[in-house]
């Protein structure tokens, strides 16, 4: 709880002081559920929190690294979404595969590789969500909590070190410690060419899959938002069309020549 000490958390938790400090030390690497649950009880910590915790202390026996290679089952489930903007994302927030939609909605950015990089490094995110701040925050608590996930996925370390180094903003997040798992939330976006977009997200777990989610956007039938969906498709639908006319134009000329 904020305000204790040391030795207050280890007597409320019902162990030593000696044994506490070893534990946030990362001196004790086996402690029990016991200690954890106690841990937890304590420092009245929420579900999320919790499950960190227990993530932590249990790292010995975790997952080594998260999937990266989406199956092609969930290519085509997700291929099959045309109405609405899906895409499948990693632990460490890199954009694993995305369709034409979701390409759309992302369009403003230098680069639609990496959530977290796109968020901190990219000057365009500020203009893109409405509530930059909260974005942010949220952004960074869904990444510690797949660090515990996955505490030796590197591709997490080397997210995490980057933007430590080039972005202020994350480092004084990533240092608040703040645990928050993302599978659900609305979200307000300002796109360059559909304007305003309210919309809801869901982040779909793939079990088969340690560390990928499938995210998804959609919208309320017959609000804004579904409109602006409708107007994203139309605008996605024209990017693909013109970009297979220009891959396919020098081979026709060709084959006039020929």
């Amino acid at each position: 709880m904020p305000g204790l000490r040391r030795d207050e958390v280890a007597l409320l938790a019902g162990m030593s002081t000696d044994y506490y400090i070893r534990l946030e030390q990362g001196r004790e690497r086996h402690p029990s559920e016991q200690v954890l649950r106690a841990i937890a009880g304590t420092s009245r910590l929420d579900d999320a929190a919790a499950t960190h915790l227990f993530r932590l202390g249990r790292s010995a026996f975790g997952t080594a690294a998260a999937t990266t290679t989406v199956a092609p089952e969930l290519l085509r489930l997700m291929d099959g979404m045309r109405e609405v903007p899906a895409f499948v994302v990693g632990a460490a927030q890199g954009v694993l595969a995305a369709h034409a939609m979701a390409r759309e909605l992302y369009r403003g950015f230098a680069r639609y590789s990496n959530l977290l990089r796109m968020i901190f490094l990219d000057p365009f995110a500020r203009e893109f969500y409405a509530d930059w701040d909260r974005a942010a925050r949220i952004a960074v608590g869904n990444l510690r909590a797949s660090s515990s996930q996955f505490p030796q996925d590197g591709r997490i370390e080397r997210v995490v070190g980057e933007l430590s180094v080039r972005s202020p903003a994350f480092a004084g997040l990533w240092a608040r410690y703040e645990v928050r798992p993302r599978t659900h939330e609305d979200k307000h976006f300002r796109h360059p060419r559909v304007g305003e977009l309210r919309l809801h997200f869901e982040a779909l777990a793939v079990t088969s899959a340690p560390g990928q989610h499938l995210s998804v956007y959609s919208a309320e039938p017959g609000s804004a938002g579904a409109d602006a969906l409708v107007l994203l498709g139309r605008l996605s639908e024209q990017e693909a069309a013109s970009t297979a006319r220009t891959t396919t134009t020098p081979a026709t000329e060709e084959e006039h020549r020929a």
